[in-house]
């Protein structure tokens, strides 16, 4: 699959607080998030880099996953356009928590990054967990 959507399953093992390029400081309670995101060429290649501890960061999500207290527990996919980036994150921010503006830059989503209290939106979203 060279193109699709991906959800990053995060564990935060801390309160943290991070700076997030222009975003300005966020705060990150302890707990489970899930980062919905997209790559129109390269799908295997972006989400490796975010596995990367070492990187220049570019994407609201590099600036969080640059912590030690963040960690990638599980990765979903989805073969789909980028439109639907937007789709998933709306479904999600039903039931989780957006944090404000995160990875929402060039759309009109409040968050692309929300804290979740389980993974029983995955349900709705037809998307399948990529084996690491």
């Amino acid at each position: 699959m060279m193109k699709g959507i991906y959800l990053l399953l995060i564990s935060v093992n801390k309160k943290i607080t991070v700076k997030v390029g222009a975003l300005g400081t966020a705060i990150f309670d302890k707990g489970l998030y899930v980062y919905v995101g997209s790559a129109q060429r390269s799908l295997h290649k972006r989400i490796a880099r975010h596995f990367k501890r070492d990187k220049r960061k570019f994407w609201h999500i590099d600036y969080l996953l640059s912590n030690d207290a963040a960690e990638i527990l599980k990765v979903y996919v989805k073969e789909a356009d980028k439109k639907e980036e937007c789709r998933i994150a709306e479904k999600i921010n039903a039931t989780g928590i957006p944090i404000k503006g995160f990875g929402a830059c060039d759309c009109e989503c409040r968050s692309h990054l929300f804290k979740i209290g389980n993974l029983s939106f995955l349900r709705y979203l037809q998307v399948k967990e990529l084996s690491q």
